[in-house]
């Protein structure tokens, strides 16, 4: 009896130091972690009888190649709806997908700053009833971002866009392209999400 006393006490003296040292060293990312994120947002504006309504959702997954160096990938889906109320509906709805890296400043931390460089690629079809056009974008930008960890596997994080470039080619058939350069100051613009650790 008295043995298996020693060995049950041994057994969890092992798995409490094991969940410790788990717990102590699993907040943060480690080279190798493999993490969800994503954002989503809606929107929804009335003047008088015209409606805008809108809905962005962009899942994306990344992987961390070095300490402190992490590849990114995702897709963005949105779509909206403007209606002046007048029977006259103009309709958008765009996908597309981005790849990435992004570097991490004390990653194993609760807290920790990143700056990224992504070029992205979206395609938006407008139809506003009568006829549609499709056009497409392609674009890079240098997001600087920050996450915190409240948990083990989960992390709040936000983003800004502090520098970016885009080239839209209007739907094509021979319009005329519009191109743009955009430093982001404007702190409004920030975007929040949630990352999951795997």
């Amino acid at each position: 009896m008295k043995k298996i006393i020693l060995t049950v006490a041994a057994v969890f003296a092992l798995s409490f130091a094991n969940a410790q040292d788990k717990k102590e060293g699993s907040e943060g990312f480690a080279k190798g972690d493999l993490y969800l994120s994503g954002t989503a947002g809606f929107s929804s504006e009335k003047t008088g009888d015209s409606k805008l309504d809108g809905f962005s959702l962009s899942p994306s997954l990344g992987y961390f190649l070095t300490e402190n160096i992490a590849l990114e990938g995702g897709l963005s889906i949105t779509s909206a709806k403007d209606d002046d109320g007048a029977g006259n509906e103009l309709k958008a709805n765009g996908f597309g997908f981005n790849a990435g890296a992004r570097y991490f400043w004390t990653p194993a931390s609760k807290f920790s700053l990143s700056v990224g460089a992504n070029i992205s690629y979206t395609s938006t079809k407008l139809d506003n009833g009568i006829g549609d056009v499709t056009t497409k974008e392609i674009g890079l930008n240098i997001p600087l971002g920050m996450n915190y960890f409240v948990s083990n596997d989960f992390a709040l994080t936000a983003s800004w866009g502090g520098f970016g470039y885009s080239s839209n080619d209007n739907g094509g058939d021979g319009a005329e392209k519009t191109t743009g350069f955009n430093l982001g100051l404007d702190l409004s613009t920030i975007n929040f999400g949630l990352i999951y650790k795997l």
